[in-house]
């Protein structure tokens, strides 16, 4: 059914976005299906949301347990404490991106015969938008169901600590977003070990799919509003500035959401 859901929700964005001609004309790339940049983006999403479903039948049919249980210590995926981790996680994240805009934005000349960055106009940026925000929390969950949630625990069975299970999986998340720059992969790894340090002192992903949301729905709309999202480039290829604001923002969430979990008695453990 979520499969089903993300599936039509992304060929209606395609079939929107070919209609309405929201991406300039430009040649098909060879890691493109299709020639506008949206479509061809929200495919990959709606490729990637498939991972939840995936996950919570395996939990099921084949771990032999409730596939809430992926979710949280309580067996569900817990909507309140969702939305509170979010109303942190958005402002926080529109913070550390518009610092990083505002560093980095003449850090590098542009290439010769590079396009320039150019708003694309608002029927195509409103149209973007209700796509790709549409399936980015699909595609978040789909990632955190695997990497901080079934695989977590499936290594959590044969080992007493969880580190083990966070350490290879964090190493696991930042493999799968590409080899790129070396800050990229840093940066990842480190994001990926204070998420699963975090999940393990809320006992749930809620809070780490709100940040993670939080950082692709904006980082989505920026490129939207620049006309560059027919850029390839992945968190792998992030600069060292960005690395160097991940080191403060990335602990400051997750300190500041485990002493909001704490006050507010969010269950860590299966009651």
């Amino acid at each position: 059914m979520i499969a089903m859901g993300v599936l039509g929700v992304s060929l209606a964005g395609a079939a929107m976005a070919a209609v309405l001609d929201a991406a300039p004309p430009a040649e098909r790339s060879d890691d493109q299906i299709f020639a506008d940049p949206l479509a061809d983006l929200s495919v990959q999403l709606a490729a990637l949301a498939v991972g939840v479903p995936a996950v919570l039948w395996g939990a099921r049919y084949l771990g032999n347990r409730p596939s809430g249980t992926v979710s949280s210590v309580v067996g569900r995926l817990r909507w309140g404490w969702l939305c509170r981790c979010a109303a942190v996680a958005f402002p926080l994240m529109a913070l550390q991106i518009g610092l990083l805009v505002a560093w980095t934005w003449d850090a590098e000349p542009a290439a010769s015969g590079a396009p320039e960055a150019a708003f694309p106009g608002w029927p195509p940026l409103v149209l973007s938008l209700a796509v790709l925000w549409a399936l980015v929390p699909f595609q978040v969950a789909a990632e955190e169901y695997v990497f901080r949630g079934w695989l977590v625990q499936l290594i959590g069975r044969t080992v007493r600590s969880p580190w083990p299970g966070i350490m290879v999986t964090s190493l696991l998340f930042a493999l799968a977003h590409g080899l790129g720059e070396l800050s990229g992969f840093v940066l990842l790894f480190y994001s990926a070990m204070w998420w699963g340090w975090l999940v393990k002192r809320t006992g749930g992903l809620e809070a780490v799919i709100a940040l993670h949301v939080a950082n692709n729905a904006l980082a989505f709309a920026l490129a939207a509003a620049l006309g560059e999202l027919a850029n390839n480039e992945t968190a792998a290829d992030a600069p060292w500035q960005a690395l160097v604001l991940e080191l403060v923002f990335a602990p400051l969430y997750c300190l500041v959401v485990a002493r909001i979990a704490a006050r507010r008695s969010v269950d860590r453990q299966t009651p």
